[in-house]
């Protein structure tokens, strides 16, 4: 493996975030700081508390999913499509080095700054509540694997957009919605029955739902099943990212 080559990539796109500071860091923090302001208040004020927890706390896994996920596939397709976009690419292709390179050094960075979001995050928080982690570790393993999947989801993204336009559609049309929609703010059993039964099939409740019992030891579903769907979907980018660059989609264009 060229490690030199991996390192330069990383560094290159870490160094971005630093550049960009405020847009990459601080601006989601002030929106998440914001959040817990209006919900915590505002709707904290009538729902005391959620299956025994306090709804200020309640609502922290789910403020940091849709931070990471909305982060690390912005992140992740910025940092691919803007190289395609100026033809830099292009000599990153030809150089000595592996397409599983490449996607370690993008991907890598992607994910790292979201780890790096979702710790700050997590000490804003506490800012605001009186924190509660009943399973640290799996909340780390489960933080780690929806970087990284969600980071390759933005590299897909990036490769197949070809203008700003199409960057920005994924993420604001259809992941957001579904985080707001996969019990970030409340538990699927606050919902009627039919409304339960579609949740269902909105895959982002099963990463908050993960995230969430490794805070609080309780899930909308069970967390085996939470783990499976996100090395699923993990699996399922992987190959996707992997066709890609093997026939080379949107890149010998």
């Amino acid at each position: 493996m060229n490690i030199q080559a991996v390192k330069v990539i990383y560094k290159y796109e870490m160094l971005r975030t630093w550049n960009t500071l405020f847009q990459s860091i601080a601006s989601p923090v002030i929106s998440t700081a914001l959040y817990f302001i209006v919900f915590g208040s505002a709707i904290g004020s009538r729902i005391q508390s959620v299956e025994g927890v306090t709804y200020g706390l309640f609502i922290v896994p789910g403020l940091m999913m849709l931070s990471i996920l909305t982060q690390s596939v912005s992140n992740a397709s910025f940092g691919i499509f803007f190289p395609k976009f100026s033809g830099t690419v292009y000599e990153v292709m030809s150089a000595p080095i592996s397409f599983f390179e490449i996607l370690l050094g993008y991907v890598g960075a992607a994910a790292s700054k979201s780890l790096i979001l979702g710790a700050i995050i997590l000490i804003t928080a506490s800012f605001f509540v009186d924190l509660r982690i009943d399973h640290p570790i799996w909340m780390v393993v489960f933080l780690i694997l929806t970087c990284i999947s969600f980071s390759l989801l933005g590299f897909i993204i990036g490769l197949w957009a070809n203008n700003f336009e199409k960057l920005q559609v994924v993420p604001l049309l259809i992941i957001t919605p579904l985080v707001f929609l996969g019990g970030t703010f409340y538990s699927v059993s606050m919902l009627p029955p039919v409304w339960q039964t579609v949740t269902l099939f909105n895959p982002v409740l099963y990463l908050v739902s993960g995230f969430r019992w490794s805070f609080f030891g309780i899930s909308d579903v069970h967390v085996g099943v939470s783990l499976g769907v996100i090395l699923l979907f993990l699996a399922i980018c992987s190959g996707v990212v992997w066709w890609m660059f093997k026939t080379g989609y949107r890149l010998k264009q």
